[in-house]
Order: structure tokens, then C-alpha cells, then sequence
């Protein structure tokens, strides 16, 4: 079958390196891609944004089957639209995508289900947004409402930090529509883990635990990014944790989706906080993590292709997934600046030394080739992923790659994965 993946970034190429490895697969396509996927998949010049071109282009293509990777183009009803070209889609109608389209939609579909969450105010008045900041104190969550890349949220250790968050968005427009609307929540106080499932709109099929490292910084300091690094298995999601959110997280809001008449089909990612009470949503996204994908994708054994069909078709509950037992750790490099402004086309040298040991795979977010010179395009730019028996083994095989790249402009996090490392130890 021909396979035509959409989008650019780490996730996209982890996505584009498993099913390459399909034998169902006869031609892969990626739309737009980078310089790593264009190794294993034949680029289309076309954005993932580009829904009318999109779908145009696989209908003159013979395109089997489409894997949309990033969120954007899901909540702009790109499934929406390939279906009614008659082309087979992975992912949520439009209707599902606004569980990750809008921070607001989300939290009322988890009140109306009673899922466990966060308590919530949305504002779209700033003096307003103050006035309740001030009430509840810090620390307190400003969210965008709407898409923002990842970077639309700010964990406020005080109210003044809380303060400019609401006025960067409301008054400064720093996100554009997506910020016109803002959601404070409560700050919950755990550990973070990321818990991915396929549904069909019927069956459940959970996968691989993961645990996401957001902020920018060693120790968990500095502004919250599309995420620095991550590992799997997350032991913190035992398997009372995992019971316990399917039955008071995922179900119910599997069940509430149907109940509205916008069944949700496609893999949905619940962002976790595990408190002292059990485990709490932080919000849901509709699409594959990233750096999330990575690990999941090089701990998956089984092919994933006939588990993307089978959650398009509604066959989901004849799919059974094997994972290696063996951890996966991913190290983000980014551009220095990011995730702020950052230079574009820096230099990158010595990747092929640096996936010289079998246990690394390189996923490329932001490269491009000029002759044979990588060059950086954006400001996550590898995933730097190992396997090993244990995550610490995974980190330092993970580390020991990362110092064998020639890339001066470039940075990383160096303590990925230190929180299970201490639970190891």
C-alpha cells in the first residue's frame, strides 16, 4: 500500500522509520518532511496546513492510507476532508480534534464525564484573569486556549509571573487567536507522565507509558517547550496507576465524546499529573507525543500499520501490540535560543558517528541537507534516542551520542530520565 505521512518534526520521522518497516507498505510518502526523512520516505513539497493541496495531491497519487503527525492540520479537519475525498485517514474528525483544539472544550467534556482534573476558570478579560489570580494565589497554570505549539503554557510559582503570562496572551497577543481566550487552572502538585491509547470510538488499546521532560532546563527549570527529552517505561503508571485511568479518565471520556455525537477515533494522549490521590488529567492531545513518539516507536515490536488501520476501521479490538522489554530514552538537541528566537542553518557535523552504536537511532525534528552538510532548521532539531536494559543504561548510551555531534549552536538537557534513574538506584 502507498503511505503518505504529514507533517515535519521528530515525531513525523519516528512515525515514517516504523511503518517504512512494514511489509504492507510498498511506497511511503511525507509531506513536507526534513533532511532525516527524506532517507527513508520521498518528500512531497507541500505543508502540513495545506488540507485542499493535501488531499489533491493523494487523490492523484493513489494514496492508500494517511498519517497526519502534528495537531494542527487534525484540528483543521484534515480527516474530515480525506475521508470525503475517499481516502482512508488516520486520526479524529474535527469534532474529536477539539479535545486538543481547545483547552476549554476539553475541560467541559472532562467535567461533564467526571474525570479527575484540575479546577478551572476561562477569561478572556485580563483584569478579570488578575482579579482571580490574586483570589486563589500561586502557584497557579495560565493556559492558551487554543493551539500554541506547546509553549501557550505557564506554570506560575507567583501571582506576578502569573500576571504577565495572562497579559502576554490577552493584551500582548504573543499567541495569536489561540491566546484571545485564556484557562487558569489549579496547580497540581506530582509527577507528570504521558499515557497514550488507540481508540476506535469503541475499544481502548493502551500503549507504552512514557514520561515527557517539558522544561528546558536541567532539574525541570526554565520555560515549558514542545518537550526536551523522554523515556519509557514511566514505572510511576503501575499497573494500579493504568487501571485506575482507564476507568476514571480515558472510559468515561471515550464514553462523553460518543454521547455528543463526536466519536473520537485516533490515538488519544492524556497528559497526566499522578498525585498523592491518584492519577489527574492535565490535558488531553490528539495525536502522538513528541519526543513521546520516538520511544514508543523504537520500543514497539509489532508492525504498527495494521493498528493504525484497524483504529480507522473500527477493527480495533482484534489488535494485540508486543513491546521490548528493554527502556528507551530520547535527548532532545535544540538550537540555542530555543524556546525563544534561535539562528536557522547552523552547521551540524558527525551524525554519522553519532548513530554509530546499534542502540541509537537519530530522529531528525529540524534538519535539512545542503550537499553534504546538515544544516538546522528550527529549534528542535534531533532526537537522540538508545535502548538499553535499564533507562540509565539508555541515558548514557543516549549522552554518549549526543557528545560525539559537531554542532557548536546547539544544547540539550543533560539529566533526561533522572527522576526513574533514582527510582532504579
Amino acid at each position: 500500500m502507498r503511505v503518505l505521512v504529514i507533517g515535519s518534526g521528530g515525531r513525523e520521522h519516528a512515525l515514517c522509520w516504523a511503518i517504512a518497516n512494514s511489509p504492507m507498505v510498498t511506497k511511503l510518502f511525507c509531506a513536507p518532511g526534513n533532511g532525516g526523512i527524506a532517507e527513508i520516505a520521498e518528500l512531497v513539497d507541500l505543508r502540513a496546513e495545506d488540507i485542499d493541496g493535501l488531499v489533491s495531491w493523494t487523490r492523484d497519487h493513489a494514496i492508500d492510507f494517511c498519517m497526519p503527525g502534528p495537531e494542527a492540520p487534525l484540528v483543521a479537519g484534515i480527516a474530515d476532508a480525506m475521508e470525503a475525498a475517499g481516502v482512508p485517514c488516520f486520526g479524529p474528525l474535527a469534532g474529536g480534534a477539539q479535545l486538543e483544539g481547545s483547552k476549554t472544550f476539553m475541560k467541559e467534556v472532562a467535567d461533564a464525564a467526571g474525570v479527575p482534573t484540575a479546577q478551572w476558570r476561562r477569561f478572556t478579560d485580563a483584569p478579570e484573569a488578575r482579579a482571580y489570580v490574586a483570589e486563589q494565589g500561586a502557584p497557579i497554570v495560565i493556559k492558551a486556549d487554543g493551539l500554541a505549539a506547546g509553549k501557550g503554557v505557564t506554570v506560575a510559582m507567583t501571582t506576578d509571573e502569573a500576571n504577565v503570562a495572562i497579559d502576554d496572551a490577552l493584551l500582548g497577543g504573543i499567541f495569536g487567536e489561540a491566546g484571545a481566550s485564556v484557562v487558569i487552572e489549579e496547580f497540581l502538585e506530582g509527577e507528570e507522565a504521558s499515557f497514550h491509547v488507540l481508540t476506535d470510538g469503541e475499544a481502548v488499546l493502551p500503549l507504552a507509558t512514557a514520561q515527557d521532560h517539558k522544561r528546558v532546563g536541567d532539574g525541570d527549570t526554565g520555560p515549558n517547550t514542545g518537550g526536551m527529552g523522554c523515556y519509557s517505561p514511566a514505572s510511576i503508571v503501575t499497573s494500579e496507576i493504568e487501571a485506575q485511568v482507564m476507568e476514571t479518565i480515558i472510559g468515561p471520556t471515550v464514553t462523553e465524546m460518543n454521547r455528543r455525537g463526536t466519536p473520537f477515533r485516533g490515538v488519544l494522549y492524556a497528559g497526566l499529573m499522578i498525585t498523592a490521590t491518584g492519577p489527574k488529567l492535565i490535558e488531553f492531545n490528539v495525536r502522538f507525543g513528541d519526543p513521546e513518539c520516538q520511544v514508543m516507536m523504537t520500543r514497539l515490536r509489532s508492525d504498527l500499520v495494521p493498528a493504525l488501520l484497524a483504529t480507522r476501521d473500527k477493527e480495533l479490538h482484534h489488535i494485540a501490540l508486543r513491546w521490548h522489554d528493554k527502556a528507551a530514552l530520547t535527548v532532545v538537541m535544540a538550537t540555542q535560543g530555543y524556546p525563544a528566537s534561535y539562528p536557522k542553518d547552523t552547521p551540524i557535523n558527525d551524525l554519522d558517528a553519532a548513530e554509530a552504536d546499534e542502540s541509537i537511532t537519530l530522529f531528525h525534528a529540524g534538519t535539512r541537507r545542503d550537499g553534504d552538510q546538515w544544516l538546522s532548521t528550527g529549534g528542535r532539531v534531533l532526537g537522540v534516542t538508545a535502548l538499553g536494559e535499564t533507562i540509565a543504561q539508555a541515558q548514557t548510551s543516549a549522552y554518549r551520542s549526543v557528545d560525539r555531534l559537531d554542532w557548536p549552536r546547539g544544547f540539550c538537557r543533560r539529566d533526561i530520565g533522572w527522576r526513574e534513574i533514582a527510582r532504579e538506584g
